[in-house]
């Protein structure tokens, strides 16, 4: 995820910013995390083929789908607002988890909804004590206790990986690995591995401005056959009461993709959401659809199909310049691309755009299937858009090579949120048949 959160608590500077590494190792790609290329890798019985309140649900109970309701359980609510963050263009979900075998359960709404990362990582401070303690830490052979480190672009977070009994809308699947963000114990001290690369930890509800992270990308699990082979990598830790140091772990026991976990609707999601008029809404609801291909409302239809690289990667050729570190990512809450004809602003906005008046732009997007789609956009004033009561703002941009707390991403355009808005964008996984096409690729 490469999301820069932008909140609206006035004419304000950047946050946080929630971006996962690129696959290309030098923070390029977009949509595979921790600097490791996509992974193919399984996880148990998958078929190709086919608020910080402990038990609020409202974002749930509040959505409805932008189209039109279905009864098959392949499918749950979106609701983007203002969150725990107060932040713009953050699109959320609701989860259930429960300590494996039991129930003993907790719902917890506005997790972050990622096509952009992979993974289910929860604040440690929104589950309940109960639910903290019924819920089994993986371990090693010598019985250290399992911690990862997961870099974002201006920070990281860590804690414990642990198993749960999960659901999300009528999906099930259980006994899945996931984070614990800002554990104790023996994950209380963060490894100066993790901490070196820079940024601060987003270990609270406040600082990563959600109660977690879904992350439902083009990858199967967050680090694939690096981590399983690379003492080195820097992901994953031993944990033991003196300190925590890098481990391999098996691909099988990574946190992995929660789609690519579920027994049917494993080969990739469809992200729903309606077209905004104007310069924004306050709140919208849409639909996140489990599977392609696999049921009868999440057909791909004549959708433009995208195939990407091994890094999750797609070329989008902006004013005649082919950017061949392109991506689409539901966890950047902005058009992020390089122009130096538009207006940026300045002060505490600096590298968003103040353009004065509405911008017209186009894109092609160009898959490594050579297939190609043309993009039109609107950019409008940042500070006009701030000005507005509204949470979803379709005409949001900026240059992320002018955030002063960011390493840009050369030759790419960061497809954000203000993409989806009017659109039915698939996120199909790596070697998955998905609706006649083999993952990983974008459609829309």
């Amino acid at each position: 995820m490469k999301s820069f959160l932008l909140p609206r608590l006035g004419l304000v500077a950047i946050l946080l910013v929630l971006a996962a590494c690129g696959g290309d190792g030098g923070g390029g790609g977009g949509g595979f995390s921790s600097g490791v290329s996509v992974s193919s890798s399984a996880s148990s019985s998958s078929s190709s083929s086919s608020s910080s309140s402990s038990s609020s649900s409202s974002s749930s109970s509040s959505s409805s789908s932008s189209s039109s309701v279905s009864a098959l359980a392949n499918t749950t609510p979106i609701i983007v607002d203002a969150g725990p963050g107060n932040n713009v263009n953050v699109p959320y979900v609701t989860v259930t988890v429960c300590a494996p075998g039991t129930l003993t359960c907790q719902t917890i709404d506005h997790i972050i909804m990622d096509t952009g990362s992979e993974g289910l990582r929860i604040e440690k401070g929104v589950l309940n004590t109960a639910m903290l303690a019924a819920l089994p830490t993986t371990l090693k052979p010598d019985s250290s206790q399992v911690g990862e480190c997961y870099q974002y672009v201006d920070g990281y977070v860590f804690g414990s990986v642990r198993t749960a009994d999960f659901t999300i809308g009528g999906e099930t699947v259980n006994a899945m690995p996931f984070m614990v963000i800002g554990d104790s114990g023996n994950f209380a001290t963060v490894p100066s591995a993790c901490t070196s690369t820079g940024g601060t930890a987003q270990d609270t509800v406040a600082d990563l401005g959600a109660n977690g992270i879904i992350g439902i990308g083009l990858g199967a699990v967050d680090c694939g056959s690096t981590c399983a082979n690379t003492t080195g990598n820097n992901i994953y830790f031993s944990c033991i009461s003196t300190g925590c140091t890098s481990t391999t772990l098996a691909s099988s026991s990574q946190i992995p993709n929660p789609v690519a976990r579920m027994a049917v609707d494993n080969n990739g999601t469809i992200v729903d959401l309606p077209a905004i008029s104007g310069q924004g809404q306050a709140q919208v609801s849409g639909t996140l659809y489990f599977g392609i291909g696999t049921q009868t409302n999440n057909a791909l239809g004549a959708h433009t199909v995208l195939t990407t690289d091994g890094y999750g990667d797609i070329t989008a050729t902006y004013k005649g310049t082919p950017l061949t570190k392109s991506f689409i990512d539901s966890g950047t809450n902005f058009y992020g691309f390089s122009d130096s004809t538009i207006t940026q602003c300045t002060g505490t906005l600096k590298g968003f755009f103040c353009n004065g008046s509405s911008l017209n732009l186009t894109a092609t997007l160009t898959g490594a299937n050579s297939s190609s789609k043309l993009v039109n956009f609107t950019i409008d004033d940042t500070k006009a858009l701030l000005n507005t009561p509204y949470y979803a703002l379709p005409t949001l941009g900026g240059d992320p090579s002018s955030f002063s707390n960011l390493t840009p991403y050369t030759s790419s355009f960061d497809f954000g949120l203000p993409f989806f808005f009017g659109k039915q964008v698939y996120t199909a996984i790596v070697g998955r048949n998905a609706g006649g096409y083999v993952g990983p690729y974008f459609a829309f």
